[in-house]
C-alpha cells in the first residue's frame, strides 16, 4: 500500500481523519471535485447534505477504481460545503459514515474542510476532491 496514515504525537487526534499521510507510491491520481451527481448527471439528495456527501464519496470511489485504486490510496481530501456552519458537521459525518459502509472502508486521510458561497449549480451543497498515490 502506497499510503500510511498517522497522527503524530504533539498534534491533536481527530476521529474523522488523520493529520498526516505518508506516500511512497509512484502513480499520482487527482480526482476532480465530485458533486452529488449520479451516472446520468442527476443530482442525488437535493437539499440533503448527508445524501450529497455520500454520493460524492461514492463518485470518488468510482473514479479511484477506474485508476486501479481505492480510498486506501487517498493521500488528501478537500471538502467544499456551501454556507458552512459547524452545526452541519453531524450531517456531513453521517454522509461519510454511510459512504464508508457502502464502500467497505473508513476514509480518513488528511482532510481540509472549506466553506464556500456557492458551487457549480444551486442544488449542489458539497464538492469533494481527492489526491491518491498508487504503487
Amino acid at each position: 500500500m502506497a499510503i500510511t496514515l498517522v497522527d503524530p504525537s504533539g498534534l491533536p487526534r481527530i476521529d474523522v481523519y488523520r493529520q498526516v499521510s505518508i506516500a511512497t507510491g509512484s502513480k499520482l491520481v487527482f480526482v476532480a471535485g465530485q458533486v452529488a451527481w449520479d451516472a446520468d448527471g442527476v443530482t442525488v439528495g437535493e437539499g440533503d447534505l448527508a445524501a450529497q456527501v455520500e454520493q460524492c464519496y461514492l463518485n470518488i470511489g468510482t473514479a479511484l477504481a477506474e485508476a486501479g485504486g481505492s480510498f486506501d490510496d487517498v493521500a488528501k481530501l478537500t471538502v467544499h460545503v456551501v454556507d458552512w456552519t459547524p452545526d452541519k458537521m453531524p450531517a456531513l459525518l453521517q454522509g461519510v459514515s454511510r459512504a464508508a459502509a457502502r464502500l467497505g472502508v473508513t476514509p480518513v486521510p488528511p482532510t481540509t474542510l472549506l466553506g464556500v458561497a456557492a458551487l457549480d449549480v444551486p442544488d449542489h451543497l458539497v464538492e469533494i476532491e481527492a489526491t491518491a498515490i498508487l504503487d
